[in-house]
């Protein structure tokens, strides 16, 4: 899929090996904006390793800066602004405090985005970058006025978010240019926002519309304590049409008013108009659908901000399926030596060059023997996959095998220790959850992951926790029962005995 990986310690390192790959892009007069076929840089690589699968992109070499130390970093700065590393991934912002206290629109989007093991290697940069107006994210960090810092040897430049896109999936990145921030104005105490996401299933669904509202108010009426006067506000709308779309006309009519039944709905009707000549017409959703739809989410958001319910079906304690445990990434790997890792306890010395080329699912199943791993559509929709590598549950289909370099992973072979089954295996014998056992290794190692985390998970966790586990003979009911027998039986066995490479 790829002829060279490299892993830069820096960011320097990174911005110079991007500028001599996409140096004979640049000399051919490739249009700005589009991907270069010399080079890209990859952090979660969960759409970029899909596409190179696919055969949809070709690129020669992949740069890896997610052993890069510190771009991972959520801040708040002096000025009030919020900053994203380039390696922040949607988990990351879902347990931020900061975040979900003054960014909660983002938040809430994040928290939409694929599945628990999808949202441990995504990043915000990524879905930035890649550009479907589909993506989750743009919509509110556009309506939080975010801006982008773009680094190469040739300097840095900082582009609005607003500025940033030309089409679909086209940017004004220069093909040498990496992003290296992202940065916003926090929500402060009289600035509320939220985000609504419809798709056609509960989780690991694409937007057909996805809405960002937020709404600042500094002049209270106060003789009529808790109505909103507002300021201003912003209305983004993605999904809908090539780019996201500002509702300008929803946004100036609410700007001023006092927020009530009558001005929302007249809101909701202009945020309609708004995409009425660009509305995408596709095979997952008619083009009048989707305009009736952003009429209904409008409403829908800005009620939700009246009556202060923005944050009324929050968990505290979202899912995110990382362990106690979880390590930062190891040192990088050159090309050509042999990738090193460590699974279930065992060292593994792959020298097989070709899996350098290779995703981790088809190294541990070709190169290490270890077959439990399932593939079942190489996409990350199925779950099928799952291990957890370095204290994070994963779909191993969408992680490169050299990333796996210097990393601890624990598949469903390493579960059962001591002659004793883990207590979930045990628990899907006893309860029946095992039916045609194709999709069940990845069940059992979401499961562990969540066991994990949280010993004790409420049911809404235990859903959350398989959002992203695909059981295509339908048996959800056993699968269940198993998830709860085996979180009771939690209380009476250690966390070691829980752990596999004990605690």
């Amino acid at each position: 899929m790829w002829n060279e990986y490299h892993t830069p310690a820096t960011l320097d390192e990174a911005v110079a090996i991007l500028s001599r790959a996409t140096s004979e892009d640049r000399s051919a007069g490739a249009p700005v904006g589009s991907f270069s076929r010399a080079a890209r840089i990859i952090a979660g690589g969960t759409d970029l390793v899909i596409e190179l699968d696919r055969g949809v992109r070709q690129v020669e070499a992949l740069i890896d800066i997610s052993r890069i130390a510190g771009l991972d970093e959520i801040r708040l700065d002096d000025a009030g602004w919020i900053h994203l590393g380039p390696l922040v991934t949607h988990n990351d912002v879902v347990t931020s405090a900061l975040c979900v206290q003054r960014a909660f629109p983002l938040a809430r989007a994040c928290r939409e985005v694929g599945a628990p093991q999808i949202r441990n290697r995504a990043t915000i940069a990524g879905n930035l970058i890649t550009g479907s107006p589909a993506n989750d994210t743009i919509t509110p960090l556009m309506a939080l006025g975010a801006r982008v810092r773009l680094l190469s040897v040739r300097g840095e430049r900082v582009v609005p978010l607003a500025d940033f896109y030309t089409g679909v999936r086209r940017t004004v990145m220069a093909r040498d240019e990496m992003l290296t921030d992202i940065a916003f104005p926090a929500l402060d105490d009289a600035t509320r926002g939220t985000f609504i996401k419809l798709g056609l299933r509960r989780a690991q669904a694409i937007s057909l519309v996805n809405v960002a509202v937020v709404i600042h108010d500094e002049s209270l009426n106060t003789a009529q304590p808790g109505v909103l006067r507002l300021s201003s506000v912003q209305i983004t709308l993605g999904a809908v049409a090539p780019t996201i779309v500002h509702a300008r006309e929803a946004e100036l009519v609410l700007t001023g008013q006092a927020l009530n039944a009558e001005c929302i709905a007249q809101a909701a009707v202009l945020a309609q108009s708004a995409v009425t000549a660009t509305t995408i017409d596709d095979v997952r959703a008619s083009a009048a659908y989707r305009a009736d739809m952003v009429g209904v989410l409008v409403a829908r958001a800005l009620t939700q901000l009246m009556d202060g319910e923005e944050r009324a079906d929050w968990k505290d304690e979202p899912v995110t399926l990382v362990t106690p445990d979880a390590a930062t990434p190891a040192p990088s790997v050159d090309a050509g030596l042999p990738i090193r890792l460590t699974v279930n306890g065992r060292v593994y010395d792959i020298h097989n060059p070709e899996a350098h080329e290779k995703t981790l699912l088809r190294l541990l199943r070709e190169d290490c023997g270890l077959t439990g791993t399932k593939e079942g559509c190489a996409e990350g929709e199925c779950g099928a996959c799952t291990v957890i590598m370095d204290g994070k549950a994963v779909m191993s289909c969408l992680v490169p095998a050299p990333r796996a370099h210097g990393s601890s992973v624990l598949t469903i072979e390493g579960l059962a220790q001591d002659g004793r089954l883990h207590p979930l295996q045990q628990a899907f014998i006893d309860e029946g959850a095992v039916q045609c056992g194709y999709c069940t290794p990845g069940f059992i190692m979401s499961g562990a992951a969540l066991l994990l985390e949280n010993p004790h998970p409420t049911e809404a966790q235990i859903k959350e926790s398989i959002s992203g586990n695909l059981c295509r003979c339908t048996g959800y009911y056993k699968i269940l029962s198993a998830f709860r027998k085996a979180a009771g039986i939690e209380t009476t066995i250690t966390n070691r005995e829980l752990h596999p490479l004990g605690s």
